[in-house]
């Protein structure tokens, strides 16, 4: 899932649809918390994986924010 991720976020940096990736990033960090407060089977695989998602989609956050403008200041 996280070369699929890849595409995603380098699509939305190519796009500069910071809403987007925020969305995903959202809807990532929901999953994960969601895990993290399930028991009776051991999510730590799918926990790792949805982080790693995370950590990627920051990463495209990070390159977004460096290619817009600087605000100018007032």
């Amino acid at each position: 899932m996280s070369r699929a991720i890849e595409q995603i976020v380098e699509t939305y940096v190519k796009l500069k649809n910071r809403r987007g990736l925020e969305e995903l990033m959202l809807h990532r960090q929901r999953l994960a918390v969601d895990l993290k407060g399930r028991s009776g089977y051991d999510f730590s695989l799918p926990i790792g994986q949805i982080e790693e998602e995370i950590a990627i989609i920051e990463a495209g956050l990070v390159r977004l924010r460096s290619t817009e403008p600087a605000a100018a200041s007032a």
